[in-house]
This record gives structure tokens, C-alpha cells and sequence, in this order.
């Protein structure tokens, strides 16, 4: 089974968030990603935040280091992260 991870730093931002988050399961990561992304960031909870968030799920484990050019605009999926 392949880990997924979602990446705050993905998302710059006045918070500057360098929270990264890796699971076993996508529904584990989807869990604890909604959690961090309403008690942190005062998203609320909707089906919506939920489809953009899986969007946003990648394969393996998050670089030790963002690289410069890692932006959401780069990953193509169009989904905006508010922080």
C-alpha cells in the first residue's frame, strides 16, 4: 500500500503554514486533513472542502524541503487553499 500525503506548504500564505500530513489510506488522510483544515485554517466542513482536498492528495511522503516552485498552481487542479 502506498502512503498519500497532503502538503500546506503547497499553499503559501500569510499563516505560513509548513504542516505536511501522510497517512496509509486516503480516507485516514482525508480525516485528519478536514480536522486540520477547520480547526487551523476555519475552513468548515462540506462535501466541497472534501472533493478539493482528495484533489490535492499525492503519492509517497512529503520532502523534507518544499522546492521553490511548489505552488497549487502546479499541481493543476485548480482548487484554491484559503489559509
Amino acid at each position: 500500500m502506498m502512503r498519500k500525503f497532503i502538503d500546506c506548504r503547497e499553499f503559501p500564505s500569510d499563516m505560513q503554514c509548513t504542516v505536511a500530513i501522510s497517512a496509509d489510506s486516503e480516507e485516514e488522510l482525508l480525516q485528519i486533513a478536514v480536522d486540520h483544515a477547520v480547526s487551523v485554517h476555519h475552513h468548515s466542513d462540506s462535501p466541497e472542502l472534501r472533493q478539493q482536498l482528495r484533489q490535492l492528495f499525492k503519492d509517497g511522503m512529503p520532502p523534507e524541503h518544499m522546492p521553490i516552485s511548489g505552488h497549487a498552481s502546479d499541481t493543476g487542479t485548480g482548487a484554491t487553499h484559503a489559509h
